[in-house]
């Protein structure tokens, strides 16, 4: 058996008992991919790399230098992106007003308070002019927006989700993708969390039921292999 980013997390028995199941299967890629990049703004990363307890000063919603090696990795994928001319798309929270109050600001507070340098998109890599910003206010890219929409309209297959976090917002778009039937993929080094063994635990999970999760080289490599629709 290949050996994984998240075996150390995931006892012997439990993985071969996914397996001995028949879970995670590889979905493939197809030939019209999109690029998600999810929340990858200042107020997830902080304004320059830090650790993670030096960067929660700043924002108390970062994920510290870990989200910086991650920006490294989305940059390298959305250089392909741009190249090909394949659609980029921008999933991301947008500042906070009284009236955004709910369930998740019950359970999270921190999100209310957020400075509004925060919500800058890192500059790296940001987006340009005919990329989809797409405002969400809950963890799936999906829930309450059009992106289903955007993505029947331009034909797409694939899913090339990146950003954060890897147990919250890219979890619940890569369940929601996987169930409207779209392949998924996760560069696991392209994605963050400020929880190692959440990100682990989450990644081993993605990959046995939603998603094909690989290194980030490994998915450029199958994407130079995409043959272009005539």
């Amino acid at each position: 058996m290949t050996s994984q980013i998240w075996d150390d997390a995931i006892p012997d028995t439990e993985r071969d008992a996914y397996e001995a199941a028949g879970f995670g299967k590889s979905s493939g890629i197809g030939t019209r991919p999109a690029l998600l990049i999810i929340d990858v703004q200042y107020r997830t990363v902080g304004t320059e790399p830090k650790p993670f307890w030096d960067s929660i000063e700043e924002f108390p919603t970062s994920c510290g230098d870990t989200g910086w090696k991650a920006v490294t990795q989305i940059k390298k994928l959305l250089g392909q992106f741009r190249k090909n001319e394949w659609p980029v798309i921008y999933p991301y929270v947008a500042p906070k007003e009284s009236f955004d109050t709910g369930r998740l600001a019950a359970k999270v507070p921190a999100l209310m308070g957020v400075a509004a340098k925060g919500y800058e998109f890192v500059p790296d890599i940001a987006p340009v002019e005919g990329d989809i910003l797409l405002p969400k206010r809950h963890p799936s890219a999906f829930f309450g927006t059009p992106l289903v929409s955007y993505l029947v309209e331009r034909g797409i297959d694939t899913l090339v989700v990146t950003g954060c976090t890897t147990s919250g917002c890219v979890r619940g778009s890569v369940v929601d993708g996987f169930a409207y039937n779209f392949r998924c993929v996760v560069p696991q080094d392209a994605v963050y969390d400020r929880s190692w063994t959440s990100h682990l635990v989450n990644l081993f999970d993605m990959n046995a039921k939603y998603a094909d999760v690989m290194l980030t080289a490994d998915v450029i490599a199958a994407l130079d292999g995409i043959v272009k629709p005539a």
